[in-house]
């Protein structure tokens, strides 16, 4: 294929293969036969390897650079990685690597192939389901697995809970973001997440599932299996959007759990609906507002401005959903989703991928992030994770000097600064309210520990402790290995699962990206009309000379 020589075969069948060059004057040939007949392997036994036919006869577009081949030769860039070479870049691999000019569409249906073979299709993905979900159990105790199916045994929706997270979820503080993203695979699909914060202000993934869309029974399903994994108690607080589907699912599944919103998602309907991008300082400020003195004044600031924004946040949202000093609940300084965006976007690549590769993805992250974030726990010397140490450091500097008077054995009122406060370390609450809400020490908190002698690290919650983040991490996530190893009972095995129905697909190229949500704008990249790069103008090129290949971009960047 290299040298651009085609040939055809002469003769095959299952115990012979003979092949010749096209030009029927050559003396290029082939022949291969089995080694016995009952083997699957072949032999050569005739190679003449010299051709004597007429270079005219040598072409680029070679009749055995099919997909499958390509698609074979490029299959090991893929191996470990999310991504790998687009079709452009299989073009490149074919002309460079195989000497074959393949066309767009080829290169396309041989990338497809290649993620086949290293990822398995979408079709198999259905089928060994249970089986896959049977070994991660079994491998990882307390993992929590859920397949449901229709009448006709079609995929609806799956769930999955590993076992390490579920204990651990019991040293975090108890608010759940809960989104989710499109799936971009032959099968779509949306991939649901629910995810709580470390005590580090990182990502720990509770739960995952996929469903077929954003309704409400998908969500009402999803729910319901969080339910039993992470309970149902007056602590619990569920951030999300404001989608309808999830707020009525929330209010079926979850009795005692309080629903806040996403004040991102929030600030977004207000620039979409009100046009009034110039209100936004005083939104956050009122919704980050500890005490409701405060939020009151930004309040006042916003109905002058604009009542009808005013009117909006209060009566169509609702204080107590999105403002931090009147959430019924405990949401911490949790205010908007964007931990489970870092999870959507960490699985950007993958979104395409077949359900079970996609789900070796996320195990095969999250196993990393539990080994990489336990050795960071190993190492602290501290009391409190780095990024609480680091926040509490300041709080700890600016409390000197601060007047503190004792009213009675527990409580302080502390003077000084801008802003007086009234103590209790028994219970650990200030008149400030950072100390209520954050659970963390404010600099009122500080000063009265160190008229009371006693230790400021007592009053701090144990969700931001070293001892609770070695505990958070402190197991293994195992993956499922080989399916070849896999050791599954018949019954499992043998259970029928079957790719959901989904409608034909629209002629043209298949499309990957989402539409953009309200609020949201996204800014294209520059290319150069001389060099072909993105970034920046021709007029602004350090290229001295235009590149051949600047009109075939490799990527689009968004």
């Amino acid at each position: 294929m290299k040298g651009n020589f085609e040939f055809r075969t002469r003769k095959s069948n299952r115990s012979l293969w003979v092949i010749e060059c096209i030009d029927p004057n050559c003396s290029w040939r082939l022949r291969a036969s089995k080694i016995v007949p009952e083997s699957t392997k072949f032999v050569i036994r005739k190679y003449v390897g010299v051709h004597c036919c007429s270079l005219l006869n040598r072409n680029a577009n070679h009749r055995q650079a099919t997909y499958v081949v390509i698609g074979e030769q490029v299959a090991p860039q893929y191996v470990g990685v999310e991504k790998g070479p687009g079709p452009k870049g299989v073009q490149t691999f074919a002309r460079t690597k195989l000497g074959a000019q393949i066309s767009y569409y080829k290169a396309w249906r041989g990338r497809k192939h290649a993620h086949t073979l290293i990822r398995g299709s979408p079709e198999q993905s259905f089928h060994i389901l249970p089986s896959y979900f049977h070994v991660l159990e079994k491998l990882n105790p307390g993992t929590v697995t859920r397949i449901e199916v229709d009448g006709e045994s079609r995929f609806k929706y799956l769930f999955l809970a590993f076992g390490v997270a579920i204990r651990g979820f019991r040293y975090m503080r108890k608010v759940v973001g809960i989104d989710g993203t499109f799936l971009k695979g032959q099968y779509r699909g949306v991939l649901l997440v629910a995810t709580a914060q470390d005590g580090n202000g990182q990502c720990y993934p509770l739960a995952w599932g996929i469903v077929d869309s954003e309704n409400e029974d998908a969500w009402t399903w999803f729910l319901t299996q969080l339910k039993e994994v992470i309970g149902d108690t007056d602590e619990l607080a569920l951030i999300s959007d404001r989608a309808p589907s999830i707020k009525k699912a929330i209010s079926i599944v979850f009795e005692k759990a309080h629903h806040g919103a996403c004040a991102w998602h929030v600030a977004q309907n207000i620039k979409n609906k009100f046009k009034c991008a110039d209100i936004m300082g005083s939104y956050w400020s009122a919704v980050n507002a500890y005490r409701c003195e405060d939020f009151a004044g930004y309040m006042t600031e916003i109905s002058h401005r604009y009542p009808r924004v005013a009117e909006y946040l209060e009566n169509e949202v609702g204080f107590e959903k999105w403002s931090r000093c009147h959430y019924p609940g405990l949401r911490y300084n949790i205010t908007t989703t964007n931990m489970v965006e870092s999870l959507n976007s960490m699985l950007v690549n993958a979104r395409d991928f077949p359900y079970v590769a996609l789900l070796d993805v996320i195990q095969e992250k999250m196993s990393k992030w539990w080994n990489d974030r336990r050795i960071v726990a190993m190492a602290i010397t501290a009391p409190l994770t780095p990024s609480r140490e680091s926040e509490f450091r300041p709080r700890f500097a600016q409390s000197n000097g601060r007047h503190t008077l004792q009213l009675n054995p527990v409580t302080y009122h502390v003077k000084g600064g801008e802003l007086e406060g009234v103590v209790d370390i028994f219970n650990k609450t200030c008149t400030c309210k950072e100390f209520d809400i954050d659970k963390l020490p404010c600099v009122h908190a500080i000063a009265a520990a160190h008229h009371a002698q006693v230790s400021v690290y007592s009053l701090v919650s144990p969700y931001y402790t070293k001892e609770y983040y070695v505990l958070a991490y402190g197991e293994t996530i195992y993956p499922v290995g080989s399916q070849s190893q896999w050791d599954v009972p018949n019954e499992v095995a043998t259970r029928v699962v079957l790719p959901r129905e989904v409608k034909e697909r629209k002629r043209g190229r298949p499309k990957t990206s989402r539409f953009p949500s309200v609020g949201e704008f996204r800014k294209r990249k520059n290319r150069c009309g001389k060099c072909g790069a993105y970034g920046h103008y021709k007029k602004k090129c350090n290229s001295q000379t235009g590149s051949t290949e600047g009109n075939q971009p490799t990527d689009v960047p968004v």
